[in-house]
């Protein structure tokens, strides 16, 4: 059984419309789009003109999942509901497809994995999940939208944030004619000492 008394959904979606509190960083800011790509059975649907609207939260997680995806432009399909409550009822996290399917099997959610990869992409695409690659064989999806940095625990194989705001770059790199720097994800990769 879930428990929803660490729900913050209202901290995602404030920070997910913008009016999250400032935070000093070099990292740009993203623009998010309302179109998401079609990878299975379950399109990507936008719910018309609600789509991009302030959501109306109670505090009840389904209704607060609900709310978010519609406000996202997605349809709330009975499968993104409960994989939403799964990854969003648990305040900021850092899950892989894997971890997030073998959840779901716990719960008794009956998604198949290529289901969770393409909601957890869809999501992506929506700006509701954050996606963090690690050696480039790992993808972890992070509910903290925000513009942050990580740590990765080689030995456990966790991603952590990195906890300090003000990290920054020194200097940024040339970035070549007609392209511009979407986001910079710095992932400092640490080991038990010997």
């Amino acid at each position: 059984m879930l428990v929803a008394k660490n729900l913050h959904l209202t901290d995602l979606l404030l920070i997910y419309h913008g009016h999250g509190a400032q935070t000093a960083s070099a990292v740009p800011e993203v623009e998010t789009s309302d179109n998401a790509s079609t990878l299975n059975d379950d399109p990507v649907d936008s719910v018309g003109p609600s789509a991009g609207r302030q959501p109306s939260l109670t505090g009840c997680p389904w209704h607060d999942v609900n709310e978010m995806l519609q406000a996202a432009g997605l349809r709330p399909t009975r499968q993104r509901m409960a994989l939403g409550w799964l990854l969003f009822g648990k305040g900021a996290r850092h899950l892989t497809a894997e971890m997030l399917y073998e959840e779901a099997t716990l719960a008794k959610v009956p998604v198949s994995l290529a289901t969770v990869y393409n909601t957890l992409n869809q999501l992506t695409d929506a700006g509701l999940l954050r996606q963090v690659s690690v050696d480039g064989t790992k993808t972890y999806f992070d509910t903290n939208v925000t513009a942050h940095h990580h740590f990765y625990l080689e030995n456990n194989h966790e991603l952590v944030d990195i906890p300090d705001p003000h990290l920054v770059l020194q200097k940024m790199p040339e970035v070549p004619e007609g392209y511009e720097i979407a986001r910079v994800d710095m992932v400092v990769r640490l080991r038990k000492k010997r």
